[in-house]
């Protein structure tokens, strides 16, 4: 089991380095329209930041693709004990889907160039997000008063690194987020941050899919 554990962590550390030398990881959809607007390339969309974003959403998957894999092999192990998952999951995830919906509708609005609409969406993209991470944190804590640790048991250690992977991944989202918000509340032209939130937007909803499925995963074991 503990060379399995090495396996993945090794595997892990060798992707995101590979993508760190390839400037993958630099995010390029937040450099993208920076640059003077002119009119003959609005609409237009830079291959490299689409490619840049689904790359980096390929070797996520293979990330948590692995530790499923290690979690249905631990299983079969018969210090194996369920977690009984707190219902404060469900609220959160609904949580995370109203994050989804809002940056979709962010996106259709900067689309139409309706400047109000996008900064509420934003807005609320970002409470939304962020209450669902508050909510995974008190998550922890009440499994943790439940008598599930991290060192507890098996299941429960599976259980933090499941939801912690992921709220890391959604912080790295905030913080996309956040530059454009910033650029949007200094004035830039919607023009020039379409591809940012379109790209966040992807981003979001690959992480509420991701989410779904551990939280499924979660339940079922």
């Amino acid at each position: 089991m503990i060379t399995i554990i090495i396996f993945i962590f090794v595997s892990v550390g060798i992707s995101y380095w590979w993508l760190l030398r390839q400037r993958v990881l630099e995010k390029p959809w937040l450099v993208t329209g920076t640059d003077t607007d002119t009119r003959e390339d609005i609409g237009r969309t830079p291959p490299a930041a689409r490619t840049g974003l689904i790359v980096f959403l390929a070797v996520v998957t293979s990330v948590f693709s692995l530790f499923i894999s290690a979690y249905f092999m631990r299983m079969e192990l018969n210090d194996w004990r369920p977690v009984d998952e707190p219902g404060l999951l469900w609220f959160n995830t609904l949580l995370l889907i109203m994050g989804s919906l809002s940056i979709h509708w962010c996106s259709r609005a900067a689309e139409d160039l309706n400047v109000k609409t996008v900064k509420i969406t934003l807005l609320a993209t970002g409470l939304f997000t962020g209450g669902f991470i508050l909510g995974q944190l008190i998550a922890w804590q009440q499994l943790n008063e439940a008598g599930y640790g991290l060192r507890s048991n098996p299941a429960s250690a599976f259980f933090y690194l499941f939801t912690g992977l992921h709220g890391l991944h959604l912080l790295g989202g905030l913080w996309v987020w956040s530059k454009t918000s910033i650029r949007v509340l200094a004035g830039a032209e919607l023009e020039q941050i379409q591809l940012s939130v379109e790209l966040c937007r992807n981003y979001w909803h690959y992480l509420l899919v991701v989410w779904i499925v551990l939280f499924a995963l979660l339940l079922s074991t």
